[in-house]
């Protein structure tokens, strides 16, 4: 088209992916490309604040590498991220929250029954339950991918302290679909406040903090995967989750103490006071 005009440029730059082959990818491009520009339409976008969006961006990419990823921070603390796990949540199945910016994969294997508590300071807790499918029978050979902050409110990639695998694991579920291991109580923390992110929060007047959490990625064959978090009750932020992380249905009692049975099959020995969090993961087959 050899005359853009403001009425026919978004029409234009539409048409300019219909050789896509991908049916998918043709209607997320083109609706992008209209909401885009509506939005620079709506709001009379200025030269300054493109660019000042460009640099936010730019920033953003300068600041992130294989330990930290801003953009998936973006996306957190202005609700895409759980939106999009919102929408992929199926009835039957457990919740979808927050990936975080932390996760790092190739965390080492650790039994049923292991321990993360290692030299870590901070109460101990025991974490343990099931994998069921969304039928509640156990799912044998699922693989969940485990992670968490220190007690300090902080993950190795923060903390030159820690180990890189420190309060990190992946563990396989038997055929009665069982998981169990030790670890310790994290803290309540801020997002990363040093970046990009950091300005966007204190120009909105927002905070940048987080109630203490769990997070876990499960996945077996023929069930779909599932990223989520697991909330401890009482903490003070869960009413303003900085990243809208929090479902009524992952906030857990973190029940104090327990008996013989509950530290039987354990790698660590428990001794009084500890905490016990017991959940059941529900996956969605895949149809």
């Amino acid at each position: 088209m050899r005359d853009i005009t403001r009425d026919n440029i978004t029409a234009a730059v539409i048409a300019s992916f219909g050789g896509a082959h991908d049916e998918r990818f043709r209607l997320i491009v083109s609706r992008l490309v209209h909401h885009l520009h509506e939005f620079s339409r709506e709001t009379a976008l200025t030269h300054e604040e493109w660019r000042a969006g460009i640099d936010f961006l730019y920033r953003a990419g300068k600041i992130s590498d294989d330990g930290r990823n801003e953009f998936v921070l973006i996306s957190d603390v202005l609700g895409l991220s759980s939106l999009v796990d919102l929408l992929q949540t199926s009835a039957g199945a457990t919740d979808h929250s927050a990936l975080g910016p932390f996760h790092a994969a190739g965390s080492p294997a650790l039994p049923v029954g292991g321990d993360l508590v290692r030299n870590n300071a901070g109460e101990p807790v025991l974490i343990r339950g099931r994998v069921l499918d969304d039928a509640g029978a156990p799912v044998s050979g699922a693989t969940l991918d485990f992670w968490h902050a220190a007690a300090n409110g902080l993950y190795w990639q923060q903390d030159p302290a820690q180990d890189k695998h420190n309060l990190r694991c992946t563990m396989t579920t038997g055929v009665d679909g069982r998981y169990a291991f030790t670890t310790v109580r994290p803290g309540p923390y801020t997002v990363p406040y040093d970046g990009p992110v950091g300005d966007l929060l204190r120009a909105g007047g927002r905070h940048a903090w987080r109630p203490a959490h769990f997070h876990f990625i499960v996945a077996a064959a023929g069930h779909l995967p599932l990223t989520t978090e697991l909330f401890c009750a009482g903490d003070e932020y869960l009413e303003q989750d900085a990243v809208f992380g929090v479902r009524a249905g992952l906030v857990l009692e973190l029940k104090k103490n327990g008996n013989a049975e509950d530290v039987r099959g354990l790698e660590r020995d428990l001794e009084p006071p500890f905490y016990r969090v017991e959940f059941d993961f529900r996956l969605k087959r895949d149809a």
